[in-house]
């Protein structure tokens, strides 16, 4: 199952995986875009192993419909491939009053990863594989103002949504001890992609020069199918590229994944 799986990244994945004979749900928000993909998967058995849902990933509501869906429809997933997320340049709400970036980027992961255990854990290996970019050396996180409601700056809820998944890693690690299940945070590292946003000039330059300079989709993606394939045997994992990363950093806080994971609960029960 993959998230943000009708473009760029997500989209290779799904193609890579549908290729060599496995079943592929593919999510994403466009239904024009899962048609054009489930249009393209060509080959002896392919199209009748893609299934394409559409869903607003932003909304809480959209990932609890999401994870019913799954459960009734696809008992055992192997591998749970998170990889949507979108860029913008100004502050957005949902239609249920919270930060896009923080529900897309975080909540949304955080609701599918708890919420599909039950269903990975049929697996033979499973693996959750997040794409977040993990251990990051700069930017915060704002605990007082977790949805960036004050000085929002779109590269600024970035940092932070990819800091918030290190420490949904540590948590789900540690809330499901006895779990088979792997939680991956991956890094792809800058990669020539479509990069899925709405970007003002100073972002859309960065964006051109990493289209421009940027490795190729399919060396981005190399590893993290070589992960979903052979899941470390470590409960929690990180990597940036094919180079792992330590999980001794500040990035990696127990008590701070323990804080982030309660203040996550709670927001979800209101």
């Amino acid at each position: 199952m993959i998230t943000g799986g009708t473009d760029g990244m997500g989209r290779a994945l799904a193609q890579i995986f549908l290729e060599r004979g496995d079943q592929v749900v593919i999510v994403g928000r466009d239904e024009r875009k899962g048609r054009d993909f489930l249009d393209a998967a060509t080959g002896i058995g392919v199209r009748e192993r893609a299934t394409f849902i559409a869903a607003d990933l932003s909304l809480v509501g959209e990932n609890q419909r999401l994870v019913e869906r799954i459960a009734t429809d696809f008992p055992a997933v192997d591998a749970l491939v998170l990889c949507a997320r979108h860029y913008r340049a100004t502050r957005l709400e949902t239609g249920e009053g919270r930060e896009h970036g923080f529900a897309l980027f975080y909540l949304s992961r955080f609701v599918l990863s708890h919420g599909l255990l039950g269903n990975l854990e049929k697996a033979e290996s499973p693996v959750v594989v997040n794409f977040c970019g993990p251990g990051a050396d700069f930017g915060e996180i704002r605990w007082d103002d977790l949805e960036l409601a004050r000085d929002y700056h779109g590269n600024t809820a970035m940092v932070q949504g990819g800091k918030l998944n290190d420490l949904l890693g540590v948590a789900f690690a540690a809330h499901h001890p006895g779990a088979r299940t792997r939680y991956v945070l991956y890094g792809p590292g800058m990669v020539s992609t479509s990069f899925s946003g709405e970007y003002d000039a100073e972002s859309a330059a960065h964006v051109a020069y990493a289209k421009a300079n940027g490795r190729s989709v399919a060396d981005g993606i190399a590893p993290a199918v070589a992960l979903v394939d052979s899941p470390p045997a470590e409960p929690l994992s990180a990597f940036n590229a094919d180079t792992p990363v330590s999980l001794a950093g500040r990035s990696f806080d127990r008590s701070d994944a323990m804080r982030l994971h309660a203040l996550t609960s709670e927001l979800l029960r209101r």
